[in-house]
């Protein structure tokens, strides 16, 4: 079987940037998603010796055409409306499969029409879902499952569960929930959002992780028993993004619970990783988080790595941190210089710089969104249009993608749903306009429904050269993949801080309502949970004014008397650690390194989605 035109275009304008001769494929033209069969012989791309550097002439001309031919359909408000339409009846589909055939597993077996526990037996899929039923204006059964939740769900369990996936899914899931309870028309308790029966689960649920930090380095175990804690045996060993994804859900626990343990642990963690990288600014895949020496020395922005870069970036906006922000620029500038080539991202020796994997992994496609975030556009619109060939070759990406032979990897050629590189087409078309990032939602659309769509669910794709299925829908489709989709075809979507001053938009929030919420700017964790910074800095006020009366209080009650002073001598916070709204009398308040043009709360960070820096 010959591939489709297309599809060797597409690869060809792949392989001709890494300096492979293009050759001659002809032949004829299918849908807009492709299912080829492809070899590379098929599209006779002869080996190239090493060393050897040759551009075919054609290449640039292939990806403009080809992208300008994928633009040039402009998507209208009816379409639009219509393709949401269908993402929403692909939700219901997946989510009622899981609770007629799989609740209260983990997770749905979409091919038996079954369930099964993976990540903890605690209805994962259930949490996980919870905050896209009010992506898709579900208030209804937000509210009933929001209840069910409560009644049924129960963290004193003898369970051996990971540590970052419990923080990601459970944690991020429940966090994300209680922000979105007020507008979902739930009863909130006095004082919401800094305090509230979900807010309470997720802070028994992060609790149960803290023994996994306890170690001579500050980094955590990657394993830990819900009921005795880290086992003995328990192996030292675990991923990079093990050790730095945290700081978003621990730090908005801190923040709206009063207890800074949560963020305490999270940046320990983080300073101690960041010690570790090497002498040209890289660090690894997996590390003994006790000796801190490094298992595997190979650096990239893929598996086991990619959710510490990340976090690094949107912890540095949620929290407007100097600490973060510099990190991240650091390891960007170490990841530029040693693992980028034609804009592809390699995998290198950590220490040495030299090239280990020539491969792309369908995990790094996060990071052209990544890059918007901090306005890097062009390079960001370059690596997507690599990804996008990559879909487009094969209607799904494969975990591991081989760039010199323009094909999948043996053993890694599966497509388990993931979401990454639709979540960086809804940032790149929030910070472009372009509709090429529509065509790729269609193109994903069309793909998940002609290739895994089962009677009871969708299927994860084993191998996409045959688009065999095997038996598992992760919970992330329905709280990942679906969620982008539908707000990459939604411009005006609450999240993205849609809608004017008095349509409801807006929520008040904290004690005596003081605080104004859901104005926009939301941040994402790892797993699509929506985080709002507003809520974070509502409830810290609120503490530091409790701190400022009381000492006032005791300070009228005590006319001669001086408040107590504190047992150690008191140090400006470290870099990045973001001080009260609430000022002293006299004081003045600096403007921090990340700060936002004098703008409605509304519009901030909405400028092509960018971190606005004083050099700005």
């Amino acid at each position: 079987m010959r591939p489709s035109f297309t599809s060797c275009l597409w690869t060809a304008a792949a392989r001709c940037r890494l300096k492979t001769h293009l050759s001659s494929c002809v032949s004829f033209i299918t849908l807009g998603f492709i299912y080829p069969l492809v070899t590379p012989d098929l599209c006779g791309f002869p080996r190239v010796s090493p060393g050897v550097s040759m551009r075919a002439p054609g290449c640039v001309a292939l990806v403009v055409w080809l992208l300008n031919d994928a633009a040039a359909r402009q998507f209208t408000e009816e379409e639009m409306s219509g393709i949401r339409q269908r993402i929403k009846s692909m939700f219901y589909h997946a989510y009622n499969s899981y609770l007629d055939n799989a609740f209260p597993y983990d997770e749905l077996r979409p091919l038996t029409c079954d369930g099964q526990d993976t990540w903890g037996s605690f209805s994962l899929t259930l949490i996980d879902a919870l905050d896209t039923l009010m992506v898709l204006g579900n208030q209804t059964e937000f509210q009933r499952v929001a209840s069910l939740l409560q009644d049924t769900v129960d963290f004193d369990i003898d369970v051996n569960a990971s540590v970052f996936e419990t923080n990601i899914r459970v944690v991020g899931g429940l966090l994300s929930a209680h922000l979105l309870a007020g507008r979902a028309g739930m009863e909130l308790e006095p004082g919401w959002p800094c305090s509230g029966p979900l807010l309470r689960m997720a802070e028994d649920a992060a609790r149960k992780l803290l023994p996994a930090f306890q170690t001579p380095t500050g980094m955590p175990y990657g394993t830990v028993n819900l009921l005795h804690g880290v086992s003995p045996t328990e192996t030292p060993v675990t991923c990079t993004a093990g050790v730095g994804t945290y700081i978003l859900e621990f730090a908005t626990l801190s923040r709206l619970t009063g207890d800074p343990t949560f963020e305490n642990l999270a940046r320990q963690a983080l300073r101690a990783l960041w010690k570790t990288r090497s002498d040209i600014g890289l660090v690894g895949n997996h590390i003994d988080i006790v000796s801190k020496k490094w298992v595997a020395q190979d650096a990239g922005i893929g598996a086991g790595v990619d959710s510490y870069f990340e976090y690094l970036v949107k912890g540095a906006i949620m929290l407007q941190d100097e600490e973060l922000l510099h990190m991240f620029l650091e390891y960007d500038r170490a990841i530029q210089n040693y693992t980028r080539f034609d804009d592809w991202y390699l995998w290198v020796q950590m220490h040495k710089g030299t090239v280990s994997m020539p491969v792309f992994q369908s995990l790094e496609a996060f990071w052209p969104g990544l890059q918007s975030l901090l306005g890097n556009l062009d390079s960001a619109v370059r690596t997507f249009q690599n990804y996008y060939s990559v879909w487009r070759q094969f209607g799904g990406l494969p975990e591991f993608y081989s760039i010199p032979q323009g094909y999948t990897v043996d053993k890694r050629e599966g497509y388990p749903l993931r979401p990454e590189l639709i979540e960086s087409a809804m940032y790149l078309f929030r910070a472009t306009g372009d509709h090429t990032y529509l065509q790729l939602g269609l193109d994903a659309l069309e793909s998940i429904e002609k290739i895994t769509k089962t009677p009871c669910g969708y299927a994860s794709v084993k191998d996409l050269r045959d688009h065999q299925l095997d038996n598992r829908m992760e919970s992330f489709f329905l709280a990942e993949t679906i969620k982008y989709l539908y707000l990459l075809f939604d411009p005006n979507h609450f999240l993205h801080g849609g809608g004017t001053e008095g349509d409801g938009s807006w929520e008040e929030g904290g004690e005596g309502g003081g605080c104004v919420l859901g104005a926009g700017g939301y941040i994402f964790n790892t797993e699509a949970h929506p985080l709002d910074p507003a809520a974070l800095y509502c409830c810290s006020r609120h503490a530091q004014e409790r701190r400022e009366l009381q000492d006032i209080l005791l300070s009228l009650s005590h006319p001669g008397r001086q408040s107590k002073p504190p047992a150690k001598e008191t140090k400006d916070p470290p870099p990045g650690q973001s001080e009260s709204i609430a000022l002293k009398p006299g004081e003045k308040k600096t403007a921090p390194l990340l700060s936002c043009p004098v703008q409605p709360f509304s519009a901030r960070l909405s400028i092509l989605g960018q971190v606005f820096s004083d050099n700005t």
